[in-house]
Parts: structure tokens; sequence; C-alpha cells
């Protein structure tokens, strides 16, 4: 299982980025995808989940109406498109599959003016 996180940056306050995850080594189709977040000090979080067959998605409140989380099926990827960030969005962000302990090497969101 291999995770490849990219898309992130530094941002002002109010604007967007689209985050992307490239995975491999497993049938990805298969499985439920999830991005997280650590804060500096916190405890990584759980920000969004997508199912792999239906596309029903779930949010943490703190991110509802802001973020989306897609897939792509066909191109083994997952993608979170944030909006309206805030300074409390500033995080490493990594994806991740259900059922697997592994992690990325995550994508770093700052939001600052």
């Amino acid at each position: 299982v291999q995770l490849v996180e990219s898309g992130g940056g530094l941002v002002q306050p109010g604007g967007s980025l689209r985050l992307s995850c490239t995975a491999s080594g497993f049938v990805f189709s298969n499985y439920i995808m999830s991005w997280y977040r650590q804060a500096p000090g916190k405890e990584r979080e759980l920000v969004a989940t997508i199912d792999n067959s239906d596309g029903i998605t779930w949010y943490t409140d703190s991110v509802k109406g802001r973020f989306k989380i897609s897939r792509d099926n066909a191109q083994n990827m997952v993608y979170l498109q944030m909006g309206s960030l805030k300074p409390e969005d500033t995080a490493v962000y990594y994806c991740k599959r259900r059922n697997y302990d592994g992690w990325g090497q995550g994508t770093q969101v700052t939001v600052s003016s």
C-alpha cells in the first residue's frame, strides 16, 4: 500500500486549496478512503470520509460546507477540495485507507496572512 499526498501550500484566510492523494498497491475501488489532519501540538483528527461504492461522504463539523471529498476510482485518486480556509485549518493533511494502519508523508497546509 502506498499513499502519496500533494497539493498543500501557504494560502491566505478565505482562500482555497485542492489536495490530491495517489493510491497504489491495492484495489482502490474496494476501500473507503479518508482525509485526516494533524495540527501542531494536537492529535490527528478525521476530517472527511468517502465510501467506495455509493460515494456517501462524511465530514467533521468544523469543515462542513467548506470542504468536499471526492474520488476517482479509475485513476486511484482521492481529493479534498478546501474552501473558505481558516487559520485553524493549518495542519499536515493525510489520506488514509480503511483497514490499513500506515500513513503517507502528508502534505502541509498553512493558512496565514
